[in-house]
């Protein structure tokens, strides 16, 4: 056994989305990060859709850059088309999407890591962790090569690949994702006594463009002008002597440029949910051979066919995966029927008819560990100093991965550097709500973050993600003097034009009264009256009159609720000896060990009644404690 010479702060385990942004932030709060990965070339690859971003989804991807993250600034750097979803709706429901080239975006990535200060990369598969000798502090890892790299702290994002089984019909092979070989590291979780489940994931078919027929397929443009997800656009400005390859727009003269492809539309139909139907016996997910739990709200093909047999059709976007590339991704159509059964169904559908399969659509099966199992720093609770982040912790997607990171990144590096834990609130970002719903609620199958799940969304747009997390960020030491100088010009901005519509008038009212009318909007107004604010500050003040009575409301909800959440629990309560809770109440305390009664308020199982006792033996028990 080798051990590598130098001792890291942190060190994280995986270069996906999770993986890339914990130990970014790592690094840019001064911690020495190391990050390791069984395949150097793949960091920050897009394993399935060529996209990120969407509803609700899109609003974690600017709260990420709010706090300095990557995931928005690559995105735009290598989008091939962007559209706001929700575009017509209510503006806490909009959600930014970018369509990306896979590639730019994996290799620009990859850049983006080898510059970072403070951060070291490693390529090695880790077979288990090190720990100390009564195993409940974490002290590194070793690699299947016999390296040893000791850290203060890990973070764990291993994605699909713990034992990962790939499924194509009743042919199987194990791999993290095709093509990339799995882990038996949840073997050493295991031996430390973490509960393990099982999930399953799936992926489409991907096409020659070559052999689609688009004359027959609805294009789907971008948006102009493109919306971006980064609040620093002016970083994204390319070199002038072609050293930045993979940086494909940029912002110039005020404007986000992005040379936009169209996506495509067509639907399946009753043929090819026929064919599908005739050979559910040769899906391993019908046959039993599948048992891990998929994605409610990502089905397959076959489940759509299934569960939704009232269905004529299912709508599929074609959507290019790249800019120099014929390789088409057909999302709707997510699979692990045989080979020769996904081209039957293909070449059943209108403009695929002569269709030419390039990779074969799989289901990919998967260890992950509970995520009661973490504190909400998302640290383990039974090994200290040890994080996971990621499909790990029972989440699907790009985004959730990538919010999981930054939260973790951040809370080991806080840690070593002893700073304060970053535990934001569910009213606070998207990024609470996803962290709270984890570790109190858990999940029984891959869990994707909607709208619905914030009850204070009216609060959590995708346009105020930096009015509410930019400044802890500075506070952390995640953004630079530069971003932070260009913030505060933002808040100078939205201050002085909240000031001039107290005072303009037009049409003989007020001006912040004129735009608080649903038929009225800034761009109704005479240029004189527009003055010179940025379209970021013209909408935020648009939503805050709006919206007035609803968001004050929100906020008197929140500052209710804030009363519950400042009542912390001791950490040594034993809930056997407080009379009256009920069996169910005092198991589920005991394993979740909330922070503050109103996260035991919100676990499933926990009544108000119990709420309620807890709460007076609380105050009985100050006394004493003092």
């Amino acid at each position: 056994m080798f051990t590598f010479p130098k001792k890291y702060d942190v060190l994280v385990i995986g270069a996906g989305h999770a993986g890339v942004e914990a130990a970014l932030a790592a690094a840019r709060m001064g911690a020495e990060t190391a990050m390791l990965t069984q395949n150097l070339d793949s960091i920050g690859q897009m394993s399935c859709n060529p996209a990120v971003g969407g509803l609700a989804k899109g609003h974690m991807i600017r709260e990420i850059d709010a706090l300095g993250g990557a995931m928005g600034l690559n995105a735009d750097a290598t989008a091939i088309q962007c559209r706001t979803l929700n575009a017509s709706k209510g503006p806490s429901v909009r959600g930014p999407r970018s369509q990306c080239d896979k590639k730019a975006y994996q290799f620009r990535l990859k850049a983006v890591c080898e510059s970072q200060e403070r951060l070291d990369l490693h390529q090695g598969g880790a077979a288990r962790l090190v720990v100390n000798a009564t195993g409940d502090r974490v002290e590194g890892v070793e690699t299947h090569l016999g390296v040893r790299y000791e850290a203060r702290t890990v973070v764990v994002t291993t994605g699909t690949f713990l034992r990962g089984l790939l499924h194509v019909g009743m042919q199987n092979q194990t791999g993290g994702r095709m093509g990339d070989p799995a882990s038996s590291f949840s073997d050493s979780l295991r031996a430390l006594g973490f509960e393990i489940g099982r999930f399953k994931t799936g992926t489409p078919c991907r096409l020659n463009g070559r052999s689609i027929d688009f004359s027959v397929c609805e294009p789907h443009p971008g948006d102009e002008p493109p919306p971006a997800f980064t609040f620093w656009p002016e970083r994204l400005a390319r070199a002038e002597d072609g050293r930045d390859l993979f940086t494909l727009n940029e912002w110039r003269d005020g404007v986000f440029h992005v040379e936009q492809i169209p996506c495509w539309t067509t639907q399946t139909n009753e043929r090819t949910h026929a064919i599908i139907r005739d050979n559910l016996d040769k899906s391993p997910m019908y046959s039993g051979k599948i048992e891990g739990v998929g994605p409610r709200y990502c089905p397959s093909i076959e489940d759509k066919v299934v569960k939704f047999a009232e269905k004529s059709s299912h709508q599929l976007f074609l959507e290019p995966e790249g800019r120099h590339t014929r390789e088409f991704y057909v999302n709707g159509i997510s699979t692990s029927l045989p080979y020769e059964v996904q081209l039957a169904f293909v070449r059943s559908i209108r403009g695929l008819e002569r269709a030419e399969i390039i990779r074969p659509g799989y289901a990919v099966e998967y260890d992950y560990c509970p995520p009661m199992q973490l504190r909400p720093t998302l640290e383990t609770k039974a090994v200290e100093d040890l994080f996971f982040a990621g499909q790990i912790s029972g989440t699907s997607g790009y985004e959730e991965a990538a919010a999981q990171g930054i939260v973790a990144g951040i809370n080991a590096a806080a840690k070593v550097l002893g700073r304060p834990a970053f535990v934001p609130g569910r009213a606070e970002a998207y990024l609470g709500v996803l962290v709270d719903d984890l570790v109190t609620k858990g999940t029984n199958e891959p869990y994707r973050m909607f709208t619905s799940r914030a009850e204070h969304r009216l609060l959590l747009r995708a346009d105020n993600a930096d009015m509410r997390l930019t400044a802890r960020a500075r506070e952390l030491g995640l953004i630079d003097d530069t971003m932070w100088a260009a913030h505060r010009e933002k808040l100078a901005r939205l201050q002085t034009a909240r000031e001039w519509t107290a005072t303009a008038r037009h049409d003989g009212l007020r001006l912040d009264a004129w735009l608080r009318r649903p038929e009225n909007d800034r761009r109704s107004l005479p240029a004189d009256l527009r003055r010179d604010f940025p379209d970021s500050v013209w909408e935020q003040v648009e939503t805050d009159l709006r919206y007035e009575g609803y968001i004050r409301r929100q906020e008197d909800s929140v500052a209710r609720a804030r009363g519950m959440e400042s009542k912390l629990i001791p950490a040594a309560i034993d809930y056997l000896s407080i009379g009256g809770l009920r069996t169910e109440a005092r198991q589920k305390l005991a394993r979740i060990a909330p922070a503050n009664l109103g996260q035991a308020s919100r676990i499933s199982g926990v009544t108000p009644a119990d709420i309620a006792l807890l709460s007076v033996w609380m105050e009985r028990a100050r006394p004493a404690a003092g």
